[in-house]
């Protein structure tokens, strides 16, 4: 009965709920309890410290134990390990922790999204700072797409164009090595010029290989504009009279200045002295300088054109009865004839010669006082006059479409685009004038006195006065845009790009502007007592002054160096955001140049 009630009791029972379950790290945790306790009782130890040696078999068994878990198991027992941490030791592990969790981003992406990426990023800093992150950045960034993308972005030319440059400037190196040393007026008289300074390798320009190369180059480049550059050439000519430079021209492969002693000195582009033209009898004030041809005119009323291979004059164009005051060659072939220059002079007229032939096609008659400017495209002329008005004239007919008249004063510059023709005038305004209708579309007011220097370039007109003033117009907008007080007397001479703008003035400076902003960026060579004339291209500038009646013609180059190139051709990083190369030319002053007891070469070329 006891046993049946025993058993029946125990039927009636309500079940028992089964034990919940334990935790995975707790019974994690005790299994590694077991595991370590064999050898003894655990030791509790810091996070990175250093094991007693009774110790190290502990280490070791918890390193089997834990390697013994299951991908949950150990997760489980980091999580009860971290429960128990404070935050010293979670700091300290998250340090170690972090780095092990990020990964390269480019290592998971195509190599060509990865260059779309890079292509957003126009500062070359950056890329060369990214570039030594890892191999993998490294030869990412030493794909020539990213550098290629940079220059487009930097507005660089492209590569081919540049290697073309480099290809023709080689080529007029050999050409005029040949040149110097020939027999028709190849041989300079060492009295004609002293020579002061002159460094080939500063202007020899490295062949870049590469968009990367390419890129560095014009980088360093614009770096040496802000402040380095290497003077590659300085002449000084004795004049006791003072002597003025009337005239600079520099396209090609040929410099080329001119004095108001009738005097023509020719240059190789690296600065490099070739010869004296004699054949003027007074000042010359026309030159125009296109291929191998230069074409001259002055005081004497000749017109004399010169083949700069042998330095020979090959015509003399006589017509003109008083001093030939400017003078333009067409840029391209005109009514047949592949060689057309246009002169005018202070006769009231202008003349359109065949330079071949040696004839004068046709004269341009209209102006009632002196012809002071002159600009040419393809066939059409547009001249400007002291007797107050510009003229339109089509060069192979030599009839006269327009007459602009509206200034107040003589016209003493002009700037011609083959659309829009701009005039600087001594009643200080510049005027904009539509060279199809004759009209005057807007009147530009700022300048206080005289406007004599003038260009344009697309829809920017700068324009210097004897204000000092060098003054910035948007021509979509006739606004000024910038308003440089750019010397202490007249501007003399100016010249821009796409970047920045060089002025000199009668108080012996040369200033380069920044064109964007309008800032000051330096003063290039010394202070001189004038500054007559300047001209530049992207790598180097000539500079024509005057100081203690010498005239100076100094040449100025911002080329770096040919192993800073091949560098990057070898994919070196790229540094440098400043590049300054030989002894600043804003250092040097032009008494240093020559000192005439000390050289005997130096001449009274008056």
């Amino acid at each position: 009965m006891t046993d049946q009630a025993g058993d029946g009791a125990s039927a009636s029972s309500p079940p028992t709920p089964a034990p919940s379950p334990t935790p995975t790290f707790y019974s994690t945790h005790s299994r590694l309890q077991q595991s370590l306790l064999k050898d003894g009782s655990p030791k509790r130890e810091a996070f990175g410290g250093v094991l007693p040696l009774t110790g190290a078999a502990l280490y070791e068994s918890m390193h089997e134990s834990y390697r013994a878990l299951s991908g949950a198991e150990r997760a489980s027992y980091i999580k009860y390990l971290l429960a128990h941490c404070g935050r010293d030791v979670l700091a300290e592990i998250q340090a170690f922790v972090d780095p092990l969790l990020k990964r390269d981003p480019f290592a998971v992406l195509p190599n060509e999204l990865s260059l779309r990426i890079l292509s957003y990023i126009d500062d070359p800093t950056t890329l060369a700072r990214a570039s030594q992150v890892s191999r993998l950045w490294y030869l990412i960034l030493s794909d020539d797409l990213t550098w290629k993308e940079l220059c487009k972005s930097h507005h660089f030319r492209r590569l081919s164009a540049a290697m073309n440059i480099h290809h023709s400037s080689r080529l007029r190196s050999r050409l005029s090595s040949v040149v110097a040393g020939g027999p028709e007026g190849g041989v300079v008289d060492p009295g004609d010029l002293a020579e002061v300074v002159y460094d080939p390798e500063a202007t020899r320009q490295p062949v870049p290989r590469s968009y990367r190369s390419h890129f560095k180059q014009q980088y360093l480049l614009n770096a040496a504009w802000r402040a380095g550059g290497r003077l590659a050439a300085r002449y000084a000519i004795a004049s006791p009279t003072g002597g003025v430079v009337t005239c600079l021209a520099m396209a090609g492969k040929y410099i080329v200045i001119a004095l108001d002693n009738s005097k023509i000195f020719v240059f190789r582009e690296d600065g490099k002295m070739l010869r004296s033209l004699f054949g003027h009898v007074m000042g010359v004030w026309a030159l125009t300088l296109r291929g191998d041809t230069l074409v001259s005119g002055g005081c004497d009323r000749d017109v004399r054109v010169w083949s700069l291979k042998s330095g020979a004059c090959t015509q003399i164009l006589r017509g003109h009865s008083s001093t030939v005051r400017c003078l333009q060659m067409a840029d391209s072939a005109v009514d047949g004839v592949a060689e057309v220059a246009v002169s005018g002079s202070r006769d009231h007229t202008l003349k359109v010669w065949d330079l071949a032939r040696g004839v004068c096609l046709r004269t341009l008659q209209g102006h009632t006082s002196s012809v002071r400017c002159v600009e040419v495209v393809g066939d059409i002329c547009v001249s400007g006059s002291y007797d107050f008005t510009a003229r339109v004239w089509r060069v192979s007919t030599g009839e006269c479409l327009h007459t602009l008249a509206g200034h107040f004063s003589q016209i003493y510059c002009l700037a011609f685009d083959g659309k829009r023709v701009a005039t600087g005038s001594l009643d200080a305004s510049v005027r904009i004038w539509d060279v199809e209708s004759g009209q005057c579309v807007a009147v530009l007011q700022g300048h206080t006195s005289l406007v004599g220097q003038i260009q344009l370039r697309g829809d920017t007109l700068v324009t210097g006065g004897s204000d000092g003033a060098v003054r910035v117009w948007d021509l979509t907008t006739f606004e000024c845009v910038q308003r440089l007080a750019a010397h202490d007397n007249s501007v003399t001479t100016l010249q821009f790009d796409d970047s920045r703008i060089v002025s000199g003035g009668s108080d012996g400076r040369v200033r380069v502007w920044d064109l964007a902003t309008g800032g000051h960026v330096r003063d290039l060579s010394a202070q001189f007592d004038a500054v007559w004339r300047v001209a530049f291209r992207d790598d180097k500038i000539v500079i024509l002054a005057s100081k203690s009646n010498r005239v100076y013609m100094e040449l100025t180059s911002f080329m770096p160096p040919r192993d800073e190139i091949e560098d990057a051709d070898n994919h070196s990083p790229l540094f440098g955001p400043d590049y300054t190369a030989g002894k600043n030319p804003a250092t040097s002053s032009p008494e240093e140049a020559v000192d005439p007891k000390e050289d005997p070469e130096q001449m009274d070329l008056s």
